[in-house]
C-alpha cells in the first residue's frame, strides 16, 4: 500500500480529529498515532513529517470553515446587516463547537510549526480577499482597494474577537455578534466621500 494512499490518509486524519477533540490541543503525536492504530513513524510517513500532518489537518478544517462562511456572506438577496450577522454567528458557532480542534490549529500547531502558521494565515487571508471581492462587486466599499482593506480588517477583527470571547464564556454570545455587526455595517456606511467631507468639516 502506498504511503500516500488517500483513503488511509483520510482515516488517519479522522483518528487525529477524534483524539484532539477528546484530549484537547496539547495532545501528543504519540496519542494521535495510537488512536490511528499506527506508530509515529508510520503516521509521519503518510504526511511527510509532523509539519505535513499539521498542514493536512489545517487544510481540512480551515477550508471547511471558509466554505461555511462563504455561503453566509455571499448569500444573494439578503441585506448587509443580515449577512454580517449570519456570517459572524456561523463563525462563532463553528469555533465554539470545535474548541479543542480550533485551539490545536490556531494556537498549538501555529506556534510550533512555521509552515503550518504560514499555510493557515494564507487560507485566512484568502477569505479576506474573497470578502473584499464581494464588497467591491456590490459597490459597498467605494473602490476595490478599500474593499480589500475592509475585507482583511473584518476577517481579522472577527477572528481576534472570537479568540477573546472563547476565553470569556461569561460574555453573552449575542452581545459579541451585535457588537461586531455594528462595526462592520458602520464601516461600510462611511464611504470615502463621506469621510472626506467629515474631515473637511472638522477642520472648519
Amino acid at each position: 500500500m502506498s504511503g500516500r494512499d488517500p483513503d488511509r490518509r483520510r482515516a488517519l486524519l479522522d483518528a487525529a480529529d477524534r483524539v484532539i477533540a477528546a484530549e484537547g490541543p496539547d495532545v501528543s503525536m504519540a496519542a494521535i498515532a495510537a488512536a490511528a492504530g499506527v506508530t509515529k513513524p508510520i503516521l509521519y510517513r503518510h504526511f511527510g513529517d509532523r509539519s505535513g500532518l499539521y498542514e493536512a489537518i489545517a487544510d481540512r478544517h480551515v477550508r471547511t470553515v471558509i466554505a461555511q462562511l462563504r455561503l453566509r456572506f455571499a448569500e444573494p438577496g439578503a441585506g448587509l446587516r443580515a449577512r454580517a450577522r449570519a456570517t459572524v454567528s456561523a463563525y462563532l458557532d463553528l469555533v465554539s463547537a470545535n474548541l479543542n480542534l480550533y485551539r490545536f490549529l490556531f494556537h498549538r500547531a501555529g506556534a510550533e510549526d512555521a509552515r503550518t502558521r504560514s499555510r493557515t494565515a494564507s487560507l485566512v487571508r484568502s477569505l479576506g480577499e474573497e470578502l473584499g471581492g464581494v464588497l467591491a462587486a456590490e459597490g459597498l466599499a467605494g473602490d476595490p482597494v478599500r474593499a480589500q482593506v475592509l475585507g482583511q480588517a473584518f476577517v481579522g477583527m472577527v477572528r481576534t474577537t472570537g479568540d477573546w470571547w472563547l476565553e470569556h464564556p461569561e460574555v453573552d454570545r449575542e452581545q459579541v455578534v451585535e457588537g461586531l455587526v455594528e462595526v462592520i455595517t458602520a464601516a461600510l456606511e462611511v464611504t470615502p466621500r463621506n469621510a472626506t467631507a467629515s474631515r473637511a468639516g472638522g477642520r472648519a
